[in-house]
C-alpha cells in the first residue's frame, strides 16, 4: 500500500506542476498584436 501512495503523491505533483506551467503561460506571457496580409488569388474569388 505504501507504494500506491508514493505513486499518487509522484502523480499529484507532476500534474500539479503541469497545472502551474499552463497557468504561468496564460497569465504572465502576452501576445504581441501585429497586422497580418494575406494575398489571396483572383482565381479563388471567381465563382
Amino acid at each position: 500500500m505504501p507504494s500506491l501512495f508514493r505513486f499518487l503523491t509522484v502523480v499529484a505533483i507532476i500534474a500539479g506542476v503541469i497545472y502551474g506551467g499552463i497557468y504561468a503561460l496564460a497569465n504572465f506571457v502576452k501576445p504581441r498584436p501585429r497586422e497580418m496580409t494575406i494575398t489571396i488569388p483572383p482565381e479563388k474569388l471567381k465563382k
